[in-house]
């Protein structure tokens, strides 16, 4: 009988513990600030938020130099332009229309450009050649523009994931003048 309100007493103490030390305090701490070099970055991009939340997505950042960040940028908007590529061949897969078809087919052939110039650019920073992954992110950028304007006003089921590369990509931009740039 001993043991056993020992045991309640300890799985008591242990619920009210992990009620104060619930892991969603300590990541939405008010107090967070980004690294220098990312703060850096970021405020050269047209959404702080939608950067520093990208970047700080990789575990690398938060010690990251402009390497580790250019991996962590290039890597994130390489895996984004794959994931999209899988997701229109899976729309392309189901019964869609005619037109809707040919704007996804469009996309497809968009998504393959811009993630042949994002596996460029993660080549060229293996080789430590910058000069032009500024022009490579540019690229990919466009190919997300490319897909968005194929759908010629209507609804596109690839809105908000052409927006997203566009806006990695942006990251990637930025990234790539620290290598270039005094």
């Amino acid at each position: 009988m001993v043991t056993y309100s020992s045991y309640s007493l300890c799985l008591s103490l242990l619920l009210a513990i992990s009620i104060f030390i619930h892991p969603s305090n300590a990541t939405t701490n008010s107090t967070f600030q980004p690294s220098d070099l990312v703060k850096e970055v970021c405020n050269q991009t047209s959404n702080f938020t939608f950067c520093v939340d990208s970047l700080y997505s990789d575990p690398r950042t938060p010690h990251a130099d402009r390497y580790v960040l250019a991996y962590v940028s290039f890597g994130s908007a390489y895996r984004h332009a794959d994931a999209t590529l899988h997701y229109i061949a899976m729309l392309l897969n189901n019964n869609v229309s005619e037109p809707q078809n040919r704007f996804l087919q469009r996309c497809s052939s968009d998504y393959t450009k811009a993630f042949s110039k994002l596996q460029e650019a993660y080549g060229d920073l293996d080789s430590e050649t910058f000069y032009s992954l500024a022009k490579l992110a540019g690229i990919a950028a466009s190919s997300a523009n490319d897909c968005q304007a194929a759908f010629n006003g209507t609804t596109s089921p690839l809105t908000t994931m052409n927006k997203n590369l566009k806006g990695l990509c942006e990251i990637c931009v930025v990234v790539s003048k620290l290598f270039t740039e005094p």
